[in-house]
């Protein structure tokens, strides 16, 4: 098959990129290298993928088979860095994406994002929870967004327009992450090597469920593989941990004697997150299969040899 992949040099898009590769798929990877990087690519055989440095919202027609569309700055820092081209980037970059698939009658799988929920009011989040937002807030640029551009995958899919899936993906993490990126396991590895303090906001009683990026990759092509699906579906990790247990994690995995300090708590700040997989289990058969142990030390291993080879 040939496939596109939107934001296919960021994090999960190049990791989904190698994987597609693996399975014989030809793969089209677009991304304006805002906040990805082709040397993600590297060790992908370049004679079954195509990289094209194109933005989203303008990406020109192209034959496809599928499309993951992962285009859009993912965490804080970077979606809040320009957050009118954030929005953007969601809504029309997304409405452009569809359009393609509807030409090509492709199937089409977005991601969106467990921040549609905003600071839950229920615990754990299920598909069907409308969520706590704040619709003019620091980080509305990217929740609201990724709702809205729900919104059209929703209607391009009940009008018969596109076959679309969409996946609302929880904190996810690996190698290959940014290490500027200010997502938690990212500050905290690099904290810890660097024998920096490990900078925890608020008083570290938050949580976050985790999902190593091999298992995320597998359930979005479980998800875009799948016939006759209707609606969202949660992709993550159930297994919660506060922020405190995740920085005590990280300091003894990585043996360092970083200390913590306390900041405030950013805008927003979800205090709970934790996805009910009750749909993907039941549909996909999908579940997470790594530890949080192995995933963070795979991570560390990946940031100790990058900061090697610079």
């Amino acid at each position: 098959m040939k496939v596109m992949v939107t934001g296919g040099a960021g994090f999960i898009g190049s990791h989904l990129c190698a994987r597609l590769v693996e399975e014989g798929h030809s793969v089209i990877c677009v991304d304006n290298l805002e906040t990805g990087s082709v040397s993600n690519l590297e060790g992908i055989d370049k004679h079954h993928l195509t990289f094209i440095h194109a933005d989203v919202v303008d990406m020109t027609w192209r034959k496809v088979d599928c499309i993951y569309h992962l285009a859009c700055p993912a965490s804080p820092v970077h979606y809040q860095k320009n957050p009118i081209v954030t929005t953007i980037t969601c809504v029309a970059g997304t409405h452009n994406a569809l359009k393609m698939a509807s030409k090509n009658k492709a199937r089409i799988l977005f991601t969106s994002t467990s921040e549609v929920y905003g600071d839950p009011e229920m615990h754990p989040q299920r598909e069907d929870y409308f969520g706590n937002v704040n619709p003019i807030g620091e980080r509305s640029c990217y929740d609201e967004g990724k709702r809205c551009a729900e919104s059209l995958c929703g209607d391009f899919h009940r009008l018969g327009l596109a076959d679309v899936r969409v996946a609302r993906i929880f904190n996810t993490y690996g190698p290959k992450m940014a290490a500027d990126d200010g997502r938690v396991v990212s500050n905290f590895i690099n904290q810890a090597l660097n024998d920096e303090p490990l900078t925890i906001y608020g008083k570290g009683t938050q949580t976050r469920s985790l999902c190593y990026v091999s298992d995320m990759v597998e359930g979005l092509i479980r998800l875009m593989n799948s016939k006759h699906f209707e609606g969202p579906v949660n992709l993550g990790n159930p297994n919660e941990m506060t922020i405190l247990a995740l920085a005590g994690l990280v300091l003894k995995l990585t043996g360092s004697k970083s200390k913590m300090i306390f900041s405030g708590l950013p805008s927003d700040d979800p205090t709970k997150r934790k996805p009910d997989i009750s749909k993907a289990w039941q549909i996909l058969g999908w579940k997470p299969v790594t530890d949080i142990e192995t995933g963070i030390e795979k991570t560390i291993e990946y940031f100790c040899e990058a900061g090697k080879s610079k």
